[in-house]
């Protein structure tokens, strides 16, 4: 094969981010329920029983199955199992901004209208509870921000004499935002509020 004939098989490739095949890829909900005359924002607190994260509040979903159609197919059916319900009472399930955080890791994040909030059975092995939130409230009561810095740390065998600079070479740091929402006694932060940012500044443009 030359050179034209690889370079044409490339045209009808889609672009992807380099080196996603290697990302853990995950799909969430954000569940809205209609609620004294208002719209409410459903969450979780993952069950104390979990090792990862117990305790922490978060939207249902989870890891993107090798069976599953799609992410969207991902995130209605990790809902449905997390909160007991069956797939027709999400409608209008709709994709937001995909996540890529600096950790290896994929979140691609939906919204959607849960109907009979009151058929809620939660999973007890993975939820220990679910709680509302109105949406007014957050229009009302904007987060709190804070900054994560990273900073390079090459290993001990790193070859320093191989790149101009060396051991001064001007590594460029980031930093990144951490969002908190205070509702009562719970505390909304992580990825769980990046998302929740998100959706909430796509409906009040």
């Amino acid at each position: 094969m030359n050179m034209e004939e690889k370079i044409k098989k490339l045209q009808d490739q889609p672009p992807k981010i380099l080196g996603s095949e290697h990302f853990s890829k995950y799909a969430v909900l954000l569940p809205l329920i209609k609620k004294d005359d208002d719209y409410h924002i459903l969450f979780e607190v993952r069950s104390e029983h979990l090792r990862r994260q117990p305790g922490e509040i978060c939207f249902p979903g989870g890891r993107i199955d090798q069976g599953d159609r799609d992410e969207r197919h991902t995130a209605i059916r990790e809902t449905t199992e997390e909160l007991g319900i069956h797939e027709d009472q999400l409608t209008y399930v709709s994709p937001l901004d995909y996540i890529v955080t600096p950790f290896g890791t994929m979140i691609y994040p939906f919204v959607g209208i849960l109907a009979e909030p009151e058929k809620i059975n939660p999973n007890a092995d993975e939820v220990g509870s679910v709680f509302s939130v109105p949406i007014s409230y957050f229009k009302e009561n904007p987060p709190k921000t804070y900054h994560i810095h990273f900073h390079m740390e090459p290993e001990d065998q790193f070859p320093f004499d191989d790149i101009i600079g060396g051991e001064n070479y001007n590594w460029h740091t980031r930093k990144m935002d951490e969002n908190f929402y205070y509702y009562e006694d719970k505390v909304i932060w992580g990825l769980t509020a990046r998302i929740l940012k998100h959706f909430l500044s796509l409906i009040t443009e």
